[in-house]
């Protein structure tokens, strides 16, 4: 299945992806034909209320795991990985990964960049689907300083390292998340694998929203999110109006972007 997003790239059509943690809307987004749907760890503030992404466990993901894949049997589902379930060692990365499979998902997320090449290498080895995530990482904004825009100025060339190092280590896609779109677009240019961005610009090969970002449920809205609600009609409505704005390149626009 990873073969049918690198041929998406290939053929410049848009890959359009939201996260989902419960079986009814996973079932809406499956009944709107996304292409992918991503249980993330997000989830530890979307859905537990908690001030980052930092005390999500294991059992949760594998729980909201089996979940969206009961809604959503036919559709791509990623499991996103953890803090400290891989960064121990490639032995325990893999361990945890499988579980993550096992559940249902057809592939695991993994935030980091070049550090994590010689884990991200032992999965995919050994059979593990891998999505690496570059740029601004959740699972680190207590050591980086906090959410904010990655990749500007010298940063810029640690960015695309690490995802070049991502795609040589055998990962199948790569999250850009909140950084400037001409580096978004540079490093899209340069991969052989797909970019999915948030926060990343018009130029990535696709593009992923928190559900309830996109739905306008959010506290606060992010300059990279529009709300798709917010014209009226349904949650479903709102849905295929996300996937058509990305696949037709309307989404992100220019307001949505970071210079």
């Amino acid at each position: 299945m990873p073969q049918r997003f690198i041929k998406m790239k290939q053929e410049g059509e848009k890959i359009a992806a939201l996260t989902a943690y419960d079986a009814t809307t996973a079932r809406l987004l499956e009944a709107a034909s996304i292409d992918c749907i991503l249980v993330g760890d997000s989830l530890g503030m979307v859905v537990k209320g908690e001030k980052d992404t930092l005390n999500v466990q294991l059992e949760e993901t594998l729980y909201h795991v089996r979940a969206v894949v009961a809604g959503a049997p036919q559709t791509f589902v990623i499991g996103d990985m953890p803090f400290a379930t891989f960064q121990q060692s490639p032995q325990q990365a893999f361990a945890n990964a499988a579980k993550i499979l096992a559940a249902g998902a057809a592939m695991v997320k993994i935030e980091g960049g070049s550090n994590l090449a010689e884990t991200v290498h032992f999965l995919t080895q050994r059979g593990i689907p891998v999505c690496a995530h570059v740029g601004l990482m959740p699972q680190t904004v207590r050591a980086s300083g906090g959410y904010r825009v990655q990749g500007r100025g010298s940063q810029a060339e640690q960015v695309e390292n690490d995802a070049q190092q991502m795609q040589d280590a055998g990962a199948a896609m790569v999250v850009l998340e909140m950084l400037p779109q001409t580096l978004s677009a540079s490093i899209s240019e340069k991969l052989q694998i797909p970019t999915i961005g948030i926060g990343g610009g018009n130029a990535c090969d696709g593009q992923i929203l928190v559900v309830y970002d996109m739905l306008g449920m959010s506290a606060q809205q992010l300059r990279f999110v529009r709300n798709f609600l917010a014209d009226g009609g349904s949650v479903a409505d709102a849905i295929r109006a996300y996937i058509t704005a990305v696949k037709d390149g309307s989404f992100p626009a220019q307001q949505h972007s970071i210079d």
